[in-house]
């Protein structure tokens, strides 16, 4: 197990967006969260990396705990976590390697270890050609990889991802979900997958959480939830 989640509250205003969740996400595994705008699955995202703390309940990742009723014990940069946003967030005026160094350079990594993964990911992502470009010269799938190849090249324990396709076309979006699927299969790291897109969840997922109103209506096999949403 990788993460442990025990009756997780977080309010904004008096309006509870995520209500009393309690999970655990398994090592390996590929678990999508599955519902519509403002049903709590961004904020639970968050929560887990550490950028928003919960009101009530707590998170254990690897069995220390990370947070518990309104205090964060371990602060986002020490959680071990990746994260693609839906934004990308990519650094404008660095370069590709730039982007992907500039994680390994604030944890000290030494400047050979860098080189040494960053060209073994870049490969990974079919961008080692792109090194030295920018990402305004790159298409939004070229740029999608990047963001995936920088959240990687940390090595987390666990890799949290916030709706990263859904600014892109239907064929762009389809044959990102394959690289996202052979890249997760090849290093074998835990995903935690954040969509509103059914497609998206079905061609992705080990395990999926459907949420709605901040709490979880179901969790399943993909099969499952096919069969839940034809009742």
């Amino acid at each position: 197990m990788v993460v442990k989640i025990k009756n997780l509250f977080k309010y904004f205003d008096t309006a509870p967006a995520v209500n009393g969740v309690s999970l655990d996400i398994r090592q390996g595994e590929r678990l999508v969260i599955l519902g519509h705008s403002g049903c709590g699955k961004t904020t639970l995202l968050r929560m887990i990396a550490g950028f928003v703390v919960p009101d009530k309940g707590s998170i254990t990742i690897d069995g220390l705990l990370a947070a518990k009723d309104g205090k964060s014990v371990i602060e986002p940069e020490n959680r071990q976590i990746g994260m693609v946003f839906q934004d990308l967030a990519l650094w404008p005026h660095m370069s590709v390697y730039k982007n992907l160094e500039f994680g390994l350079a604030a944890k000290k990594i030494s400047k050979n270890e860098r080189n040494e993964r960053i060209s073994l990911i870049l490969e990974k992502v079919q961008l080692s050609e792109f090194s030295n470009s920018f990402p305004s010269n790159l298409s939004g799938g070229q740029q999608q990889r990047v963001a995936l190849a920088r959240a990687i090249v940390m090595r987390p324990k666990i890799l949290l991802m916030d709706e990263p396709l859904s600014n892109l076309d239907y064929d762009l979006n389809s044959m990102l979900r394959k690289e996202i699927l052979k890249l997760q299969e090849e290093t074998g790291i835990t995903m935690l997958y954040v969509t509103h897109d059914r497609n998206e969840a079905f061609s992705l997922a080990t395990r999926i959480i459907v949420m709605k109103h901040g709490a979880i209506q179901k969790i399943g096999s993909v099969n499952e939830i096919k069969m839940f949403f034809k009742y």
